[in-house]
């Protein structure tokens, strides 16, 4: 069950733990020997998508289970499509005659024109993934736990806007431990003026 991402966990809206996965669980392991009753509620760093901790038993079960080693993999599986070794993966595409037509006549045929088209696309398209990906997980994590608290739905809109000033603004009454993950996670989410989206 080893798990290499780091999260941010809370108890009620006080930040509990952040870090590797494995520290994280045992601090919440720990915290529920001491008798803790609330709800623990973790975060992926990046994403911000609830982390299902597996508190069972002891701080030495936990330990085990997060430290385990991975499973073997299966050694009779088929032959991967494609070039492996290389990271290059082989999957159906469906086109239209015309466009395989086009893709057969770029230099270097379909797989490479592909390659290249895609490239081009992800290096366009960087900036406003960054910004939209910044934004999923801001909301993702204000959801879950300032969606009842004051400044809510202004902070939600300065988000989406880009407005950095009215976003801090209204998340500046939020528990510190909540406001900073929040700020933390909507970073990408404002891009400087002269920074092209």
């Amino acid at each position: 069950m080893t798990n290499d991402n780091s999260c941010t966990a809370f108890i009620g809206n006080e930040l509990l733990a952040r870090g590797a996965t494995l520290d994280v669980a045992l601090a919440a392991r720990k915290l529920l020997d001491d008798g803790e009753q609330r709800a623990i509620l973790a975060f992926d760093d990046c994403t911000a998508r609830p982390v299902e901790l597996d508190l069972r038993g002891t701080v030495e079960d936990v330990r085990r289970r997060y430290e385990a080693p991975p499973a073997p993999e299966a050694s009779a599986q088929p032959r991967p499509r494609g070039r492996p070794r290389l990271g290059v993966v082989g999957r159906e595409v469906t086109l239209l005659p015309r466009h395989w037509e086009w893709l057969n006549a770029q230099p270097g045929g379909a797989s490479v024109a592909l390659r290249k088209l895609v490239e081009q696309a992800r290096r366009q398209g960087a900036g406003k993934e960054r910004v939209r990906a910044a934004q999923d997980a801001a909301f993702r994590f204000m959801s879950a736990m300032a969606g009842d608290a004051p400044g809510y739905e202004e902070a939600v809109r300065a988000l989406f806007a880009g407005r950095r000033d009215g976003f801090e603004a209204h998340t500046a009454v939020w528990p510190e431990g909540v406001r900073a993950f929040a700020e933390r996670l909507a970073e990408g989410a404002f891009i400087p003026d002269n920074d092209p989206v």
